[in-house]
């Protein structure tokens, strides 16, 4: 099992919408999410900076890249883009964080 982190960004004066859609999270989506073998799944949000910090555990990387191509991905992402910042193609700025510490 792989531990991800990553960081996306929040546009200011949308704190409240995010977690109200977070709240109200389509049911299809968590079962692709999950379908996918991503578990453990959590962001966090840090005010001060707007920054989202996602983590998450998953059995097999390579079922990540199937992810942008599926029709309710790319849904969510077009819903979430007016309030985060985004790329060409409405997936959030998402950077990959290294790990360099784990306590098990």
């Amino acid at each position: 099992m792989k531990r991800i982190g990553s960081k996306m960004f929040l546009k200011k004066g949308f704190e409240q919408e995010y977690k109200k859609r977070h709240d109200e999270i389509w049911p299809e989506l968590v079962k692709l999410l999950s379908d996918t073998g991503i578990s453990e799944y959590s962001i966090f949000f840090d005010a001060e900076t707007l920054i989202l910090f996602a983590y998450f555990k998953i059995h097999d990387t390579v079922a990540l890249e199937s992810l942008p191509s599926q029709p309710i991905m790319k849904k969510w992402w077009s819903h979430m883009q007016d309030i985060m910042e985004t790329n060409p193609d409405n997936s959030p700025v998402n950077i990959s964080l290294s790990e360099v510490f784990y306590l098990p």
